[in-house]
């Protein structure tokens, strides 16, 4: 008995290492564009894909944008229809690396690392670098990341009459836990 529980946890030790990808499909990505004095520009999605490929340490993140709640029904129809296009353009993409990074070397203490890759949005791309914080939890691997887009980057237009109510930098953090 104890050899056949040894055998198990020690396969079960072993496969999680040997683990080609470590995927969710339920990461939560938020952005704010708020400014103050104005009527709040928040959203938040619960169901974005993040792929993490340890042997080549690639990480992919996939939105699709109308998955973006806001508290105020007006202002989500007003994002996927005239500031970001979500019917032309359905998804943001981030596609990129870790920088150092070893599989080996994530356990429980978060550790900072430097992802570089490129952010497809709005049919526009651009290599950004982000910092992300990641660790092993008992569910898998958690990453967590914070960053601004600039709106300009990425040719999304808001329109003079509210431009002064939305911030030009959207500050955007995500965050979930790849099994």
């Amino acid at each position: 008995m104890k050899r056949t529980t040894l055998f198990m946890l020690l396969f079960t030790a072993f496969s999680i290492l040997a683990q080609d990808k470590f995927k969710t499909t339920t990461a939560i990505v938020n952005f704010e564009a708020s400014v103050p004095l104005f009527e709040e520009v928040k959203a938040v999605n619960k169901l974005g894909t993040i792929v993490l490929e340890p042997q080549t340490s690639a990480l992919t993140c996939i939105v699709t944008i109308k998955d973006f709640r806001f508290k105020m029904d007006l202002m989500q129809e007003h994002f996927n229809d005239n500031y970001i296009e979500s019917r032309r353009y359905p998804k943001a993409v981030f596609k990129g690396k870790i920088e150092k990074f070893d599989l080996k070397d994530i356990n429980e203490i978060e550790k900072e690392y430097d992802v570089k890759g490129k952010l497809y949005l709005h049919g526009k791309s651009k290599i950004i670098t982000v910092k992300a914080l990641i660790k092993r939890v008992p569910e898998g691997i958690q990453i967590v990341s914070n960053f601004p887009i600039s709106v300009s980057d990425f040719n999304i237009e808001i329109p003079y009459v509210v431009a002064n109510k939305i911030s030009k930098t959207v500050y955007t953090d995500l965050s979930g836990i790849m099994k």
